[in-house]
């Protein structure tokens, strides 16, 4: 962690941090950290007090400047990831029996349509899932 540096210098210190650890976050709410929250690999911008050239700039920004909820946040990104893959591997899925059924003259247009509304459904109610857990404070 680092304060009290100028834009130049934010700059400077995601970029050395950058080639020292990989992957690297900045958080940051003003003007002088859009650079910075630009460049990172992942920028947070605090947005009730930030800046709207902070906002454009970070690839996240957390309505209500509290940065506990930054651990929440990227809690979330990855059930949502988790998720995402699911419904893609289970609508492909669906799509790729039915084409088998298709090839073999065994599946009718109907069968087909119904598949996919019932894939259209499983992926909605799968992304519900990410409604129901409540995260710990």
């Amino acid at each position: 962690m680092r304060g009290n540096l100028l834009p130049e210098d934010k700059l400077q210190a995601i970029g050395e941090l950058q080639q020292r650890l990989g992957i690297t976050a900045m958080t940051g709410d003003g003007i002088n950290d859009a650079p910075a929250l630009a460049k990172a690999d992942i920028g947070f911008a605090m947005g009730a007090a930030g800046t709207h050239t902070a906002m454009e700039a970070a690839d996240v920004v957390v309505m209500n400047d509290d940065l506990r909820r930054l651990p929440e946040t990227i809690r979330l990104s990855k059930r949502t990831h988790a998720v995402l893959w699911q419904n893609i591997c289970l609508a492909l899925g669906i799509k790729l029996v039915f084409l088998v059924l298709a090839i073999f003259d065994n599946a009718s247009m109907w069968m087909a349509v119904f598949a996919d509304m019932g894939a259209s459904l499983l992926v909605v109610l799968n992304g519900l899932r990410l409604l129901g857990k409540q995260s710990s404070k």
